[in-house]
Protein backbone atom coordinates (compact mmCIF):
# COMPACT_ATOMS: atom_id res chain seq x y z
CA UNK A 1 0.00 0.00 0.00
CA UNK A 2 1.49 2.94 -0.81
CA UNK A 3 0.59 6.47 -0.96
CA UNK A 4 0.03 8.39 -3.19
CA UNK A 5 1.80 12.24 -3.50
CA UNK A 6 0.22 14.64 -6.32
CA UNK A 7 2.82 15.42 -8.84
CA UNK A 8 3.63 19.32 -7.69
CA UNK A 9 6.09 21.80 -9.24
CA UNK A 10 8.73 22.65 -7.10
CA UNK A 11 11.58 25.30 -7.91
CA UNK A 12 15.13 25.36 -6.59
CA UNK A 13 16.93 28.24 -6.66
CA UNK A 14 19.76 28.34 -8.66
CA UNK A 15 20.79 31.11 -6.38
CA UNK A 16 20.36 30.61 -2.27
CA UNK A 17 18.28 34.31 -1.31
CA UNK A 18 20.37 36.77 -0.01
CA UNK A 19 23.51 36.36 -3.00
CA UNK A 20 24.90 39.14 -4.79
CA UNK A 21 23.41 39.45 -8.03
CA UNK A 22 26.26 38.45 -11.07
CA UNK A 23 28.60 41.57 -11.87
CA UNK A 24 27.54 44.23 -14.18
CA UNK A 25 29.22 43.63 -17.89
CA UNK A 26 32.55 44.37 -17.88
CA UNK A 27 34.19 46.61 -20.82
CA UNK A 28 35.27 44.59 -23.80
CA UNK A 29 39.66 43.95 -24.00
CA UNK A 30 41.43 45.64 -26.43
CA UNK A 31 42.79 42.17 -28.01
CA UNK A 32 38.92 41.75 -28.59
CA UNK A 33 38.05 44.09 -30.23
CA UNK A 34 40.96 43.95 -32.81
CA UNK A 35 40.25 40.27 -33.29
CA UNK A 36 36.96 41.39 -34.21
CA UNK A 37 38.03 44.13 -36.02
CA UNK A 38 40.48 41.74 -38.03
CA UNK A 39 37.57 39.19 -38.74
CA UNK A 40 35.01 41.28 -39.89
CA UNK A 41 37.49 43.09 -42.32
CA UNK A 42 38.36 39.58 -43.86
CA UNK A 43 34.96 38.44 -44.13
CA UNK A 44 33.88 41.26 -45.73
CA UNK A 45 36.90 41.33 -48.46
CA UNK A 46 35.28 37.16 -48.88
CA UNK A 47 38.38 36.04 -47.87
CA UNK A 48 40.04 32.98 -46.06
CA UNK A 49 41.92 32.68 -42.51
CA UNK A 50 44.73 30.66 -44.95
CA UNK A 51 44.91 33.26 -47.54
CA UNK A 52 44.61 35.99 -45.45
CA UNK A 53 47.53 34.32 -43.24
CA UNK A 54 49.84 33.26 -45.42
CA UNK A 55 49.54 36.89 -46.84
CA UNK A 56 50.96 38.28 -43.67
CA UNK A 57 53.07 35.42 -43.10
CA UNK A 58 51.59 34.21 -39.97
CA UNK A 59 50.43 31.17 -38.92
CA UNK A 60 47.13 30.13 -39.67
CA UNK A 61 46.37 29.24 -36.16
CA UNK A 62 47.85 32.26 -35.10
CA UNK A 63 45.41 34.49 -36.76
CA UNK A 64 42.43 32.63 -35.38
CA UNK A 65 43.52 32.76 -31.71
CA UNK A 66 43.70 37.10 -32.91
CA UNK A 67 40.52 36.96 -33.88
CA UNK A 68 38.97 35.48 -31.54
CA UNK A 69 40.77 37.72 -28.61
CA UNK A 70 43.08 35.00 -27.40
CA UNK A 71 46.35 36.20 -28.43
CA UNK A 72 47.76 39.80 -27.51
CA UNK A 73 49.66 40.27 -30.43
CA UNK A 74 53.11 42.53 -31.14
CA UNK A 75 52.55 46.20 -33.54
CA UNK A 76 54.59 44.35 -36.20
CA UNK A 77 51.98 41.31 -36.31
CA UNK A 78 49.08 43.60 -36.32
CA UNK A 79 50.80 45.39 -38.95
CA UNK A 80 51.25 42.22 -40.89
CA UNK A 81 47.63 41.45 -40.54
CA UNK A 82 46.20 44.25 -41.00
CA UNK A 83 48.78 44.74 -44.15
CA UNK A 84 47.31 41.65 -45.72
CA UNK A 85 44.05 43.18 -45.65
CA UNK A 86 45.05 46.30 -47.54
CA UNK A 87 44.86 48.23 -44.41
CA UNK A 88 47.44 50.35 -42.56
CA UNK A 89 48.00 49.50 -38.53
CA UNK A 90 46.74 53.65 -37.82
CA UNK A 91 43.48 51.79 -40.39
CA UNK A 92 43.00 48.82 -38.04
CA UNK A 93 43.86 50.48 -34.74
CA UNK A 94 41.40 53.46 -35.82
CA UNK A 95 38.41 50.56 -36.62
CA UNK A 96 38.62 48.85 -32.94
CA UNK A 97 38.79 52.54 -31.39
CA UNK A 98 35.57 53.52 -33.40
CA UNK A 99 34.15 50.09 -32.12
CA UNK A 100 35.11 50.59 -28.59
CA UNK A 101 33.36 54.09 -28.26
CA UNK A 102 30.37 52.66 -29.84
CA UNK A 103 30.07 50.13 -26.87
CA UNK A 104 31.31 52.29 -24.10
CA UNK A 105 28.72 55.30 -25.60
CA UNK A 106 25.99 52.05 -25.25
CA UNK A 107 26.90 51.56 -21.98
CA UNK A 108 24.31 53.50 -19.59
CA UNK A 109 23.56 54.27 -16.15
CA UNK A 110 20.12 55.24 -14.75
CA UNK A 111 19.65 56.95 -18.55
CA UNK A 112 23.17 58.97 -18.04
CA UNK A 113 26.29 57.51 -20.19
CA UNK A 114 28.81 56.22 -18.06
CA UNK A 115 31.77 57.93 -16.88
CA UNK A 116 33.71 56.33 -19.13
CA UNK A 117 31.98 56.76 -22.37
CA UNK A 118 33.06 60.82 -21.82
CA UNK A 119 35.99 60.06 -24.11
CA UNK A 120 35.73 60.29 -27.67
CA UNK A 121 39.30 59.49 -28.29
CA UNK A 122 41.14 56.36 -27.62
CA UNK A 123 42.62 56.11 -23.85
CA UNK A 124 45.25 53.53 -22.94
CA UNK A 125 47.90 53.44 -20.22
CA UNK A 126 51.01 51.46 -20.47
Amino acid sequence: MSTHVPDEARVIPLRPSGTPSPPAPRAPLWRDLVGSTLRRERLAQERTLKDVAETARISMPYLSELERGRKEASSEVLAAAAGALGLGLADLLSLAQDELVRHTRSRTVRGRTSPASRHDGLCLAA
